[in-house]
């Protein structure tokens, strides 16, 4: 898939199919997370891949929208450490590991919590940690083809302000 027609067509995913993600994908969308830059190269994160049901049952009701955790077919939590802009760093992995996904057809959604500190202690992170989001994957339960559309509709269609309102040019 072209690379702006995936971020174009790209929308989070909230309601996932019963089928499961294979091994092997799983494994490549943690390796685009992995493979994120980051300041200085320091790669502050961890990947913690939830697969103990009573966990994943914890953290969904540590998150805004329980029902993305509990639908998602494979959910991980990022975690930090350290200083420096953790918060954009971990965005970048999670974005990465979130268009590789949908490169396969598979579609995520980032979740907030409300309470950080309560998932910290359901997930058992280390000192100096904190978790700063959670991400679901899944297939979609309505598929979409990002070819179905062109990229002038996928942009036309999206839900945001228009490029004009956003950039000045100085």
């Amino acid at each position: 898939m072209d690379a702006f027609l995936a971020v174009a067509s790209k929308r989070e995913v909230r309601e996932y199919s019963d089928e499961p993600i294979p091994g092997d994908l799983r494994r490549r969308i943690l390796h685009a997370g992995r493979i994120a830059g980051s300041a200085s190269n320091r790669q502050p994160w961890r990947f913690l891949v939830l697969e103990d049901e009573e966990l994943r049952e914890g953290v969904a009701e540590t998150v805004f929208e329980p029902t993305n955790v509990l639908g998602a077919s494979f959910t991980v939590a990022i975690v930090v450490s350290g200083k420096g802009p953790l918060a954009f760093d971990a965005g970048r992995a999670a974005q990465n590991m979130m268009l590789a996904a949908w490169n396969e057809g598979v579609g995520s959604s980032p979740n907030g919590m409300p309470d950080p500190e309560a998932t910290a202690e359901l997930l058992g992170v280390r000192e100096g940690e904190r978790p700063v989001m959670i991400l679901t994957f899944g297939y979609p339960a309505r598929p979409r083809d990002p070819e179905d559309r062109s990229l002038e509709d996928w942009l036309g269609k999206a839900k945001r302000k228009p490029l004009e309102e956003l950039v000045e040019t100085r």
